[in-house]
C-alpha cells in the first residue's frame, strides 16, 4: 500500500495550505525563515520538504551543505528546479521516514515542520537518532477540532487517505518523545491560525554528555 503523501499533487497541497483560510504555507514561511536563522550550524535536514516552501530563507554563506528529504519523488523534483540558485547547497533525497530512516544523512540542524504527525514519534525519534542533530527545530499542528484536523478547502479530497496515517500531536507528548533520546526544549511558540488551530513550534538542544 503506498503511502498517501505519494498521492497528493503538489499543486493541490500549496493550494490548499495558501488559501486565506488556511494561511499555513505563508505562517511556515516566515517561521522557517527563523529556523534556518537561529543557531551556528552550516549543515541541516528539512524532513518533509513538499514544495520547498521557506527553503528561499537558506543564507548560502552560512550553510555548507542542506539536505531536502521527501517520500513523493515529484515533490523535490519540483524544489530541484525551483531552488537552481542554492545549487551545491541544497540536495533532495528521496526518503520513506517511516521505513528508510537508515537511509538519513546527519546534519547539525533538523527541521521538521507539519512531519511528526504523519510519521508518528516512534519514528521521528529513529530519523532524530540517525541524522543526529545538536538541534531540532519542529512546528507541529494543535487542533481545537479533533473531528476535522484538515481545515475545509475546495482540495479537501486530495487530502482523503491522509487518516490512514495521521497521528493527534501534544507538545507532552513530543518533549516527552524527545527527552528519552536525549533531547531537550530550548524553545516553545504558538502562532494562531484561522479556524481555531495553532502551529506550535518546539526547539530542542542535545544534552551533553
Amino acid at each position: 500500500m503506498s503511502n498517501p503523501w505519494e498521492e497528493i499533487s503538489l499543486d493541490d497541497y500549496e493550494k490548499h495550505m495558501s488559501l486565506d483560510s488556511v494561511r499555513q504555507l505563508q505562517a511556515l514561511d516566515s517561521i522557517m525563515q527563523e529556523q534556518f536563522a537561529a543557531y551556528p550550524v552550516e549543515t541541516a535536514a528539512v524532513l518533509g520538504v513538499a514544495g520547498g516552501n521557506g527553503l528561499e530563507h537558506i543564507a548560502t554563506d552560512k550553510f555548507r551543505r542542506v539536505y531536502g528529504i521527501d517520500i513523493n519523488a515529484d515533490y523535490l523534483s519540483a524544489v530541484s528546479q525551483r531552488y537552481t540558485q542554492l545549487s551545491g547547497v541544497l540536495e533532495c533525497l528521496h526518503i520513506d521516514l517511516i521505513n528508510e530512516a537508515e537511509k538519513l544523512p546527519q546534519a547539525q540542524l533538523l527541521i521538521a515542520n507539519l512531519l511528526i504527525e504523519y510519521i508518528g514519534y516512534g519514528a521521528f525519534q529513529r530519523a532524530v537518532l540517525q541524522t543526529a542533530p545538536l538541534y531540532i527545530s519542529c512546528v507541529i499542528q494543535i487542533n481545537t477540532d479533533e473531528e476535522q484536523w484538515v481545515s475545509e478547502s475546495p482540495y479537501l479530497r486530495a487530502f482523503d487517505r491522509l487518516d490512514e496515517v495521521h497521528h493527534q500531536m501534544e507538545e507532552k507528548a513530543l518533549t516527552a518523545a524527545m527527552k528519552e533520546i536525549g533531547y531537550s526544549v530550548i524553545l516553545q511558540k504558538s502562532e494562531p491560525l484561522p479556524n481555531g488551530k495553532a502551529l506550535v513550534r518546539v526547539d530542542f538542544k542535545k544534552n551533553e554528555v
